[in-house]
């Protein structure tokens, strides 16, 4: 079996588009990141791919663009670097439903909480206001549903006394360089799949993401 060629979308610095490439590139998960793109030319996370000798692109949103064209161009730019699945790290647009229906059961998502809970931006201070004791991130299939698809895996890690955004957001974040690249890896080790929407582990369909627990240090528990 091949390896699995990926396309990754950031509009940032792309720490987990890095987390992924890194181990890719290491050999600790057999896949290549084939393109990294970008609806931002000036993302940090372009330059950081090309310091790793991955082929980058920027796809910005032009004057004229609606959605649809804006989408069409990023999946050409996808398909000419042979993308078999496109993983979202940090991409800060709402992809259209035309985009998500063609990569459907190829397209993943990692979002900073406990989904269903905190669907959306700010989570992390909305986990503050709302005085939770727990937080994390959730690596999921993307469906039109806004942080809607089936999830994979989740981290949680406490929140504690003290802790703002920056704080909060920075522990979460820790974590999500660990589960991001290790639902990749199953996907690569043809562990997981989706098909029609519903994910599977090992054979078994996944009626719940599995779960793995940090501590305030970034430790995983066992």
């Amino acid at each position: 079996m091949k390896p699995l060629r990926l396309g990754i979308a950031i509009s940032g610095a792309g720490s987990n588009m890095l987390a992924i490439a890194e181990r890719c590139l290491a050999g600790r998960i057999r896949a290549d990141v084939a393109v990294v793109v970008s609806d931002r030319p000036e993302a940090p996370g372009l330059a950081r791919a090309q310091a790793l000798g991955i082929a980058t692109c920027a796809v910005p949103r032009n004057p004229d663009d609606t959605r649809l064209t804006h989408d069409a161009r990023l999946r050409a730019a996808l398909e000419s670097h042979g993308a078999d699945c496109v993983l979202l790290a940090g991409y800060m647009r709402i992809l259209s439903s035309e985009f998500v229906h063609h990569y459907a059961d190829r397209l993943l998502n990692i979002h900073p909480s406990l989904l269903p809970a905190h669907k959306g931006l700010h989570t992390h201070r909305a986990v503050l206001a709302a005085r939770e004791t727990r937080h994390g991130a959730t690596v999921h299939y993307v469906t039109s549903e806004l942080d809607g698809g089936p999830a994979v895996l989740q981290s949680v890690v406490p929140v504690i006394d003290g802790d703002d955004e920056t704080t909060l957001a920075n522990r979460v974040r820790a974590t999500e360089h660990v589960i991001y690249p290790q639902v990749v890896e199953w996907l690569a080790d043809a562990r997981l799949r989706c098909i029609a929407g519903r994910p599977e582990l090992d054979g078994e369909l996944l009626h719940a993401p599995r779960v793995t627990h940090f501590d305030a240090q970034g430790r995983e528990l066992v």
